[in-house]
């Protein structure tokens, strides 16, 4: 799962996710979580530099400390116990939005992949503190990505890939609504009726 985790962020990264070694990723593990480190290049890291921690987040080795997140990271497993993984990134477009506080309406069915109908913006908090990885769960109840306000997003999923995909796609919807904002255009809102079809759909997708 290690591999797996250093080849996500070093992808996540060359994509300009994780600007200036933003953003952080972590797995789930039988003693806790193994997070990404604080102030290390994606383009350097090694799996030797990732930091395993315990449930609450207190590393095991005193080597290297753990991204600035983790209590986000920690709060978030202790949460939500079918999350596997958490993949908090700094995308462009996701970034722009959250500044404006605004959560990503419905404007297409792709945002059922977060689990609502929409992807809402979690209520501002400093970067690193308990209080903002408390509105980060807030904001993910019922949910399974969100942006933070004026500060990025954050994924979870059932596995690394089903969160670093999340995160991307919450990338892909962001770019797309300020594309249509930026036109002065109005995205046409799908209405609970559509988005139930669609939802339908997913349910019988690829059986």
């Amino acid at each position: 799962m290690s591999g797996s985790l250093v080849t996500a962020a070093r992808r996540l990264d060359a994509l300009g996710f994780m600007p200036s070694k933003s953003g952080n990723l972590s797995v789930r593990t039988p003693r806790g979580f193994r997070i990404t480190p604080a102030g290390l290049p994606y383009a350097e890291l090694t799996e030797d530099a990732l930091v395993e921690c315990d449930a609450d987040g207190v590393p095991f080795s005193a080597s290297r400390r753990p991204s600035s997140e983790w209590r986000l990271h920690a709060t978030l497993y202790a949460a939500r116990p079918e999350a596997e993984a958490v993949v908090h990134t700094h995308s462009p477009s996701a970034t722009a939005l959250s500044c404006a506080r605004q959560p990503i309406p419905p404007f297409h069915y792709m945002v059922l992949l977060a689990g609502g109908t929409d992807i809402p913006c979690a209520r501002h908090a400093t970067f690193g503190t308990e209080d903002l990885a408390v509105e980060a769960a807030v904001a993910l109840v019922g949910r399974r990505a969100c942006l933070l306000a004026n500060h990025g997003v954050v994924a979870i999923g059932a596995s690394l890939s089903a969160a670093e995909t999340l995160a991307m796609e919450v990338e892909n919807l962001a770019s797309q609504y300020l594309a249509l904002l930026a036109a002065g255009l109005q995205p046409v809102m799908l209405d609970e009726a559509e988005l139930d079809e669609a939802r339908m759909q997913f349910d019988s997708y690829g059986r």
